[in-house]
């Protein structure tokens, strides 16, 4: 069972990552130690048609390890609905953030909004960086290879922020502003300044296998 790192962020909100390593079948069943796996996870209906309608199974499997690392902390699909703007939220109105890219997915549930991202380190996050930051500032590291993962870091921070904001209308360009940082800190700030009301956030990074996790609050 690949839970691959659980992280107790503080007493009430804490982060769950799953690396996928199982097929599909194997996902859809229960495989706790206090449950029998020849039984399949329960789905409420809602998400049964959206399993069955995905073209992807990479995109069925990262669907099905979220319901696993809700079973980690404690929940069942059932607890889980999303409003009309596709965020999700838990019904014992504890907050929830979502993510999946490839064989990586966590979630990170709080008494308090939070956001979570995980994005895969790739040369294409270069040509795209002018559409979410400030380009200019990045060059001043030496390898191409350095930029492409501090812009990952910068990008999951703004995506993480946007998740955990959840207002139409807001930019990772021109309204999410994320503090420098060394790769070593694993740690940076943010701040949102959005229809006149600055607000400001704390968040963690970290690298794993290629792939890179911010979660903010």
């Amino acid at each position: 069972m690949p839970l691959y790192k659980t992280i107790p962020v503080s007493k009430t909100t804490t982060v769950y990552i799953w690396k996928i390593e199982e097929d599909l079948a194997t996902l859809s069943r229960k495989f706790y130690t206090n449950q029998d796996p020849s039984k399949p996870l329960q789905l409420s209906p809602n998400s049964l048609y959206r399993l069955a309608h995905m073209k992807s199974e990479l995109h069925q499997r990262g669907f099905m390890s979220i319901r696993h690392l809700l079973n980690e902390a404690g929940y069942t699909d059932f607890d889980l609905y999303y409003d009309k703007s596709g965020k999700p939220h838990l019904t014992d109105e504890k907050y929830i953030s979502i993510t999946h890219s490839y064989h990586f997915s966590a979630v990170i549930i709080s008494d308090k909004p939070v956001g979570i991202d995980i994005e895969k380190q790739r040369d294409k996050i270069l040509r795209i960086a002018q559409k979410f930051t400030p380009i200019e500032e990045y060059y001043t590291l030496t390898s191409a290879e350095a930029r492409v993962r501090k812009l990952t870091i910068v990008w999951g921070a703004k995506e993480s922020l946007y998740k955990l904001y959840a207002q139409e209308g807001l930019s990772f360009l021109n309204h999410i502003d994320v503090e420098d940082f060394n790769f070593d800190d694993g740690t940076t700030t943010a701040q949102i300044n959005y229809n006149g009301t600055i607000s400001d956030y704390r968040l963690t990074f970290l690298e794993m296998e290629g792939f890179t996790c911010v979660y903010g609050w």
